[in-house]
């Protein structure tokens, strides 16, 4: 699915979040462990939009790896890698967040922006993000979630049940794709049923923070 919608994939973050998805990532890279000379692994890095941010956007990052499944991701994340000359100090390739090809302890943060929805194990991908994490490292979930205001609750369900999918659709040619993403947002744990399975997984000090009125919810916890 990911590898045909891969050419439209970045035009359509921006659009159907109404840029939102720009902001989400500078808070999420604000959140980043306080150590210098960080390497950090972006999973499910799709184009490598949080791979480049997290690097650009903290001076405590000298390089990074970016994982994903799909292979037309890749290729379109390699390319802005390539054209930012920064193939010296970010990577990307393909691999499974249910089995993270990393030695333990290799890397001090790890992220993944609307992904961990997606990974057919989220117990097991849990574990596997904490296991590469060194000690004092953080994982940095960014993921969907549903407003607790009653009335946006609706509103914004209104938009993503069927406004959402009919533009996604009509632009990259894909309408199911965009079905499963409210779909799968919906059937999705968030706030403290998240929270659990990252206690659960290991993690201390977890957090969530909603972001954009509770769309999206950026999740923290330490090992």
């Amino acid at each position: 699915m990911f590898d045909r919608i891969a050419f439209r994939y970045d035009l359509l973050n921006r659009l159907l979040s109404f840029r939102q998805d720009v902001a989400w990532r500078k808070r999420l890279c604000a959140h980043l462990p306080e150590r210098s000379n960080q390497r950090i692994l972006d999973l499910a890095t799709g184009t490598g939009d949080v791979l480049l941010a997290l690097y650009r956007g903290s001076p405590k990052v000298v390089g990074g790896v970016g994982l994903d499944m799909s292979a037309n991701m890749l290729r379109f994340g390699n390319k802005k890698v390539k054209d930012a000359g920064l193939t010296d100090h970010l990577a990307m390739m393909r691999s499974d967040a249910c089995a993270i090809g990393s030695a333990d302890a290799a890397f001090d943060a790890a992220s993944i922006s609307f992904g961990i929805r997606n990974v057919p194990d989220v117990p097991l991908a849990l574990r596997e993000i904490r296991r590469i994490l060194k000690p004092g490292g953080r994982a940095l979930i960014l993921e969907f979630s549903l407003p607790k205001n009653r009335a946006f609750r609706t509103l914004y369900l209104f938009y993503f049940r069927h406004i959402l999918p009919f533009i996604g659709g009509l632009i990259s040619g894909d309408r199911e794709a965009y079905r499963y993403l409210n779909a799968s947002v919906e059937s999705f744990p968030y706030g403290e049923d998240f929270l659990k399975l990252l206690r659960d997984a290991g993690f201390s000090n977890v957090q969530a923070l909603p972001l954009s009125m509770g769309i999206a919810t950026l999740y923290l916890g330490d090992k």
